[in-house]
């Protein structure tokens, strides 16, 4: 994986293309909020329907869910390590109803 630039995010974004399928990945697994909601926010603008987002974070996002589960998929499950691994992927062409400013847990 290729580390890239990625605009206002706190951690490092990468980005791996296997066969058309674009794979962005971070890890806010040592970070504590907002960090976590705020580079997802960041990293599910860049998902097209050829693409998906990893993140790796020290328990689950539940906080996030609900913002963005009318167009975003979203898959869980726990690494061997214990950590939480989200992986998103786009609904339809593009986000119609994720406000991706609300970035704040509330919690």
């Amino acid at each position: 994986m290729e580390k890239i630039e990625v605009m206002h995010s706190t951690v490092d974004f990468y980005k791996e293309i296997k066969d058309s399928l674009t794979i962005y990945q971070f890890d806010t697994s040592m970070c504590g909020p907002p960090e976590p909601m705020v580079n997802a926010m960041i990293g599910l603008q860049l998902l097209d329907k050829n693409s998906q987002l990893i993140m790796i974070n020290h328990q689950s996002p539940s906080g996030l869910f609900p913002k963005i589960e009318q167009d975003f998929n979203f898959i869980e499950e726990r690494t061997k390590e214990g950590k939480v691994k989200i992986t998103f992927t786009l609904k339809n062409s593009s986000p119609k109803s994720t406000n991706f400013l609300e970035n704040s847990c509330n919690g």
